[in-house]
């Protein structure tokens, strides 16, 4: 038995053509064009095709986006004015900062000086930590959740692949993907386990899964072994071989044989990260705009 391959472009056109187009008309009816701004720091060979990605992605929906670059050794203080800058730009609704950063930079100083309303990555503290509480003390709901963890969810929704009382295992427990998937899967009622490259005996846990999601950044860490036979793969790592072949986190060859649904890399969880993007900054749009009355 081979498993079903999770097309991740297709569900991510899906999305674009049904949910995000659909919207953006609605806002351009009230005079509204909603606006990403993307600030980039450095020559990172690997961020330039990201963001080249990301940009013509908003082309092709109908989005405003701005690139603002940035050389290496800009002065840290120019990055958060600009950030500042973009704060109060009534024309952006959504702002990012492309990682990763030049080693001297803060990172989490930057991300958090970027408004919450306007923080369409779903990095900042006050995003994060909306997961682990359905509302805040104000009761407002969560605003943004991180883009590659709800584009896991919406592959698995559109899937129609079950989440309540499964069994999950997040490979990977960075603070971008492994711990808000998490968090985001115990609110649909999955039970779920945290491991990552340094945990003892993977295979213990991995084999117990019927959905594993794998970000660790390890090629070939998931082989066929440590998978439960019909569990459900999911993909999140990208990683550049030496011969230049772009490859994930799993054996996807031998894993195949024994999921019953599996990501493939690339082409899985890659084009839904930037459409969650999209589908963030045209919904902080809505909301900047709602708060204002206009719409």
């Amino acid at each position: 038995m081979s498993a079903k391959i999770i097309d991740g472009k297709a569900i991510a056109k899906q999305i674009r053509d049904s949910e995000l187009k659909p919207d953006i008309l609605g806002l351009q009816a009230h005079g509204i064009t909603p606006g990403l701004a993307v600030l980039v720091v450095g020559n990172d060979p690997a961020s330039k095709v990201y963001v080249g990605q990301k940009m013509k992605a908003c082309r092709e929906v109908g989005l405003h986006s701005e690139t603002h670059e940035f050389a290496a050794d800009v002065p840290q203080a120019d990055v958060l004015s600009r950030i500042e800058s973009l704060n109060r730009d009534p024309r952006i609704h959504g702002i990012i900062v492309q990682l990763p950063l030049p080693p001297r930079f803060d990172m989490r100083a930057l991300l958090e000086a970027i408004s919450p309303d306007k923080d369409v990555d779903g990095f900042h503290l006050y995003n994060v930590g909306a997961l682990v509480v359905e509302t805040a003390d104000d009761g407002t709901k969560s605003v943004f959740p991180p883009c590659t963890p709800y584009g896991v969810q919406r592959l698995l929704e559109y899937s129609e692949i079950p989440i309540e009382g499964q069994n999950v295992v997040v490979v990977g427990a960075s603070n971008i993907v492994g711990k808000p998937m998490a968090l985001m899967l115990l609110r649909k009622n999955a039970t779920v386990s945290i491991c990552h490259v340094k945990t003892r005996d993977l295979a213990q846990f991995t084999i117990l899964a019927d959905i594993l999601v794998i970000g660790a950044g390890v090629p070939n860490l998931i082989v066929a072994p440590m998978v439960k036979r019909g569990a459900v793969v999911i993909d999140v790592g990208i990683n550049r071989l030496d011969n230049g072949k772009l490859v994930g986190d799993v054996d996807f060859a031998g894993v195949s044989e024994k999921a019953a649904y599996i990501t493939p890399v690339p082409g899985g969880v890659g084009p839904m990260t930037v459409t969650m993007l999209m589908v963030n900054t045209v919904a902080a749009a809505q909301r900047q705009m709602a708060r204002a009355g206009n719409f």
